[in-house]
C-alpha cells in the first residue's frame, strides 16, 4: 500500500493509455487510392504519313489517349486491330486498296467491340449515310479542331455516337427530305467502289488492281451498275457519281 500526497492509502493509478496506439475506427482507416482512368487505345488509319504524324502529335498531348499503332490502308487497319486490340480506330475513308468504308464493314463482323470513328473531308448526304450504314460510331471532318476530335473519341469509347455538327445537319436534312434516291439504293457497296473508280477515269485493269479482284469481276460490276442505273456510258456514270456525292468534281479533273 502506498500513500497518496493527501495521506490517504490508495493504489498507484495505472499508467494512461496513449490514444495514438488505439486502433483507428473504421471510418479513419486509410482509403485505397482510386484507380486511374483507363486511357483510350487508339489506332490511326490514314494513307498519308504526314496526316498520321499530325494526328499522333495532336492527340498525344492528352493524358487519356494512347496511340497504339498506325495503318496505311483498310487491310492493314484490320490486321492491326486484331494484333493491338484498340478501343477506337480513327479511320480515314479515302484510302487505296481497301478503303475505310469496306474496312469498317469488315471490322463490324470480325471485331464488333472495336469502335470506328470515321475521318474525312466529305460531308455530302450520300457519303454520310453510307458511313452510318457501314457501322461507324461517328464521323468527324478533317477540318475539326483537336478538342472536337478528343470529344468524339471519348464519346464513342463511352458507347455513344458522335457526328460533327455539319455532318449531323447534312444527315438530318437528308432524313427530312427523304432517304437516298432510289437509284443510289440499287447498287451495292462494291458496285459503288467500282463506280467511283470509273468516274476517276481508271481502266478495268486498274480498278481490278485497286480492289484486288479479277478484271472479269470488274466488268461484271460495270455491267450491273449500268443496268441498274439505266446509264450506258462512262460520261453518264461520272455525272451520276458527282451528283450523288460519291466523288468531287476536282478529283475527276486531276
Amino acid at each position: 500500500m502506498l500513500r497518496t500526497p493527501s495521506g490517504l492509502a490508495g493504489v498507484v493509478p495505472a499508467p494512461s493509455i496513449n490514444r495514438c496506439a488505439r486502433p483507428s475506427s473504421p471510418d479513419r482507416l486509410p482509403q485505397p487510392a482510386k484507380p486511374s482512368k483507363k486511357a483510350i487505345r487508339v489506332l490511326l488509319a490514314d494513307d498519308h504519313p504526314v496526316v498520321r504524324k499530325g494526328l499522333r502529335f495532336c492527340l498525344g498531348q492528352y493524358e487519356g489517349i494512347n496511340i497504339v499503332g498506325e495503318a496505311a490502308d483498310g487491310q492493314e487497319a484490320i490486321r492491326k486491330a486484331h494484333e493491338l486490340a484498340p478501343d477506337v480506330i480513327l479511320m480515314d475513308l479515302d484510302m487505296p486498296g481497301m478503303n475505310g468504308l469496306a474496312a469498317t464493314e469488315a471490322l463490324r463482323e470480325q471485331l464488333p467491340a472495336v469502335q470506328v470513328l470515321a475521318l474525312s473531308m466529305y460531308s455530302q448526304s450520300d457519303y454520310v449515310l453510307r458511313i452510318i450504314r457501314s457501322g461507324a460510331r461517328g464521323y468527324v471532318l478533317k477540318a475539326a479542331k483537336p478538342e472536337e476530335l478528343l470529344k468524339a473519341l471519348q464519346t464513342i469509347n463511352a458507347g455513344e455516337t458522335y457526328f460533327s455538327p455539319e455532318v449531323a445537319r447534312t444527315a438530318l436534312n437528308q432524313f427530312v427530305r427523304g432517304s437516298e434516291t432510289p437509284q443510289t439504293n440499287q447498287i451495292s457497296n462494291r458496285e459503288r467502289e467500282v463506280l467511283v473508280a470509273v468516274a476517276e477515269g481508271l481502266s478495268n485493269k486498274e480498278i481490278a488492281s485497286r480492289l484486288d479482284v479479277g478484271v472479269r469481276t470488274v466488268e461484271t460490276h460495270r455491267e450491273r451498275i449500268m443496268r441498274k442505273l439505266s446509264i450506258h456510258s462512262v460520261a453518264g456514270l461520272t455525272k451520276f457519281a458527282i451528283q450523288a456525292g460519291l466523288i468531287e468534281l476536282p478529283k475527276v479533273l486531276d
